[in-house]
C-alpha cells in the first residue's frame, strides 16, 4: 500500500486574541522587542489561544501575563485572518477592553504607549493589524 504524505494544506494557523485597551480617546499599544520575530513593530497586547481556552479566557490570561492587569473583556470588535509571506498564518480576534484593575506593568515589550486613535497610522504595526489600524483611525469601530 502506498503511503500518503499528510502535510497540512496551506500555512499553519495560529489563533490569537488581542485587546483594544481603551482609555478615553487613546488605546494601548506595545512594541515588540528587538530580539523577537517582526522586531520593533507595534501590536495590540494579547496572544495565543491555548487548547481548552475561549478567546476571552486567553485574552484575560495574556493581559495578566504581559501587563499585570485583570481585565474585563468586552465585545469582540473584529476578526482578521492574515497569511504572512514567510508562510505563517494567524486568526486574530480583537476585543474591546474598557475596564481593568491593577497598574500596567510592561513585562514583555520594548515599550508600551497610550496613543490617540488618529495617531495609530504613524506607527509601524504588524501587517495583520494594518486594516484594523485604518478603521480605528477613521473612527469606524470603537
Amino acid at each position: 500500500m502506498e503511503e500518503i504524505d499528510a502535510k497540512p494544506a496551506g500555512p499553519a494557523l495560529r489563533f490569537v486574541a488581542a485587546g483594544l485597551i481603551v482609555r478615553g480617546d487613546t488605546v494601548l499599544i506595545g512594541q515588540r522587542r528587538a530580539n523577537q520575530p517582526m522586531a520593533l513593530q507595534w501590536e495590540f497586547p494579547g496572544g495565543k489561544i491555548e487548547a481548552g481556552e475561549s478567546p476571552d479566557q486567553a485574552l484575560e490570561r495574556e493581559l495578566d501575563e504581559e501587563l499585570g492587569i485583570r481585565a474585563t473583556i468586552g465585545a469582540r470588535v473584529t476578526r482578521v485572518r492574515h497569511n504572512y509571506r514567510h508562510g505563517g498564518a494567524v486568526d486574530l480576534q480583537f476585543f474591546a477592553v474598557r475596564e481593568f484593575s491593577g497598574e500596567i506593568v510592561n513585562r514583555i515589550y520594548q515599550q508600551v504607549r497610550w496613543v490617540r486613535f488618529d495617531e495609530l497610522p504613524n506607527y509601524d504595526f504588524l501587517p495583520a493589524d494594518r486594516g484594523l489600524i485604518r478603521d480605528l483611525a477613521a473612527g469606524k469601530l470603537l
